[in-house]
């Protein structure tokens, strides 16, 4: 399979942008690709917008960074303008779809896009805990290129300790995982 895939995500310091980032990456490599990461954050790490670049490709990456991305995904109102630069004509742009009116407002109505309802499921269904894995999931199920075994092994890998300490948390991640995949295959 040939693949060359870049995702820029951005989203508020604290929710999680980076682990998803890095959760993908991780899968990604130990499914046979070469992935890159790299984390866009500095006075911004607590409470500023948080941006994350990862590559994933058949061939050798040079650099995580780039100037267009094939997905780009905005968690708050800050992040939304924040990667506009990032998105280029077949960019799908993947939101939170509480943030309609101000996807709307910076991207006009042309902009390819999908608005997944994760704050929304986290709360009434699951717990706002798990709110990035749901957009994690959505991103597997989108771009379909990992197998969920593999996403499970990173997200273990990542978030083991926690899973250790609370054995409920493994459920609820696991639950929040499948649900974005089932929301990201529905729209691929």
């Amino acid at each position: 399979m040939s693949l060359n895939l870049k995702i820029a995500l951005a989203g508020e310091g604290g929710q999680g942008v980076q682990s998803v980032a890095e959760i993908i990456t991780e899968a990604a490599y130990q499914a046979g690709f070469q992935a890159l990461y790299i984390p866009n954050f500095g006075v911004e790490q607590r409470g500023g917008v948080s941006v994350a670049f990862v590559q994933v490709s058949s061939e050798p990456v040079s650099a995580p960074k780039f100037t267009t991305g094939d997905i780009v995904v905005a968690l708050s109102h800050r992040a939304v303008e924040r990667v506009r630069q990032y998105v280029g004509e077949k960019t799908l742009l993947v939101y939170e779809a509480g943030l309609e009116d101000d996807v709307r407002q910076v991207y006009g109505e042309r902009q390819r896009r999908l608005a997944v309802p994760a704050l929304a499921i986290a709360q009434e269904e699951m717990h706002p805990r798990v709110f990035n894995v749901i957009i994690l999931g959505v991103l597997v199920g989108v771009t379909g290129f990992l197998e969920r075994r593999d996403v499970e092994q990173a997200l273990e890998r990542q978030f083991g300790h926690k899973f250790a300490q609370d054995p409920d948390l493994r459920e609820l991640n696991y639950r929040a995982l499948e649900r974005g995949y089932e929301i990201g295959r529905e729209n691929l």
